[in-house]
């Protein structure tokens, strides 16, 4: 089945590649692994990467299938089953029969599992509070609501390019 090429995209204006420029700032900055673990002993939570992109994911939808998850993460199934299975022993997450068909199975998050996420996000928000600490609250008020737009018109534009998908559900983020 042959594929459609991509639309030739536009020049981007000088100021859509000073957001490019700084997502990726911000996104290298939020992903590093050094962020991560200090970001871990601040919520006291030991969590690698991938289980708390899993347990984000989990704590912000209705219980969901693995392959659910894997869509949603961007990432092969296996990885979330593997995910999947060291929270699972370490009390994070629990599995349940899916409603829509018994012989499936939907993960779904345990009090704990609830707590250590809170404790997660707490520890982000304390952190950016301190970054942010001399934003006016209008300033923060604008930007919160800049990037949930930013966020809506990529899953907007993601959703178009990719068939089967959801709105508002991520498309692969790698």
């Amino acid at each position: 089945m042959p594929t459609e090429p991509l639309p030739v995209a536009p020049v981007a204006s000088p100021e859509v590649v000073e957001i490019e420029r700084a997502l990726t700032r911000i996104t290298y900055l939020s992903t590093r692994a050094r962020q991560h673990e200090r970001l871990m002993a601040l919520a006291g939570v030991p969590l690698d990467r991938a289980a708390v992109a899993l347990l984000r994911q989990v704590a912000d939808s209705d219980p969901l299938r693995p392959g659910e998850l894997a869509q949603r993460l961007g990432v092969e199934a296996s990885h979330v089953t593997r995910t999947v299975q060291q929270l699972q022993k370490s009390g994070y997450v629990t599995r349940i029969p899916d409603p829509d068909d018994r012989r499936a199975q939907r993960i779904q998050l345990t009090d704990a599992g609830r707590r250590a996420i809170d404790r997660v996000r707490e520890a982000g928000a304390r952190g950016m509070q301190l970054a942010l600490g001399e934003w006016k609250p209008e300033e923060l008020r604008q930007l919160a609501m800049l990037f949930h737009r930013m966020v809506d018109d990529f899953l907007a534009y993601a959703v178009e390019d990719e068939p089967g998908q959801e709105a508002g559900s991520p498309v692969g983020a790698g």
